[in-house]
């Protein structure tokens, strides 16, 4: 039987990527010139250093420019709030992947209200799509690539 995968992962290499471009940027650019401004990339989160919060705002749309460059989807971004504390302010940015329970449940729903002629089960943090016909799995594709979810999405191990 035909068969797929959903998950919701990132390209942590492209992700370093945009975190050292996006530092090269911040190093050139005339507005930080003499401010100590920068990006570090820590497990699964970026911290935003600056020294006010109007300049943390610029480093955002900085890092969401290097991010979307590097074809990463947006919507994997969860800002935290900024921590201010003298003369130095920092952000946090974590990057959400893999499919929580919660949303696992939602996708199901979502494919169970489409009455699609397909099975689906959760596997830990992707969810297994398994149907007769070929056709039917990329319906289910096309409907959840139209579906606006909150994180971004990818099919994988494709099995016909």
């Amino acid at each position: 039987m035909p068969s797929f995968d959903i998950v919701s992962e990132l390209d942590m290499h492209e992700v370093t990527n945009a975190v050292d471009q996006a530092n090269r940027e911040i190093q050139n650019r005339f507005d930080f010139k003499g401010i100590d401004a920068r990006f570090e990339l820590g497990d699964g989160h970026v911290v935003l250093w600056a020294e006010v919060d109007f300049q943390l705002q610029q480093l955002q749309e900085v890092l969401r420019a290097k991010l979307t460059s590097r074809k990463i989807d947006i919507r994997c971004m969860e800002v935290k709030d900024a921590e201010k504390a003298n003369m130095r302010a920092r952000q946090q940015v974590d990057l959400k992947q893999g499919l929580d329970q919660a949303l696992a449940k939602k996708i199901i729903k979502l494919i169970k209200d489409a009455k699609l002629k397909v099975q689906t089960q959760v596997q830990g943090e992707q969810v297994r799509v398994t149907g007769k016909k070929r056709d039917d799995l990329q319906g289910v594709m096309a409907m959840l690539r139209a579906a606006d979810l909150e994180l971004p999405l990818q099919f994988n191990n494709f099995r016909d």
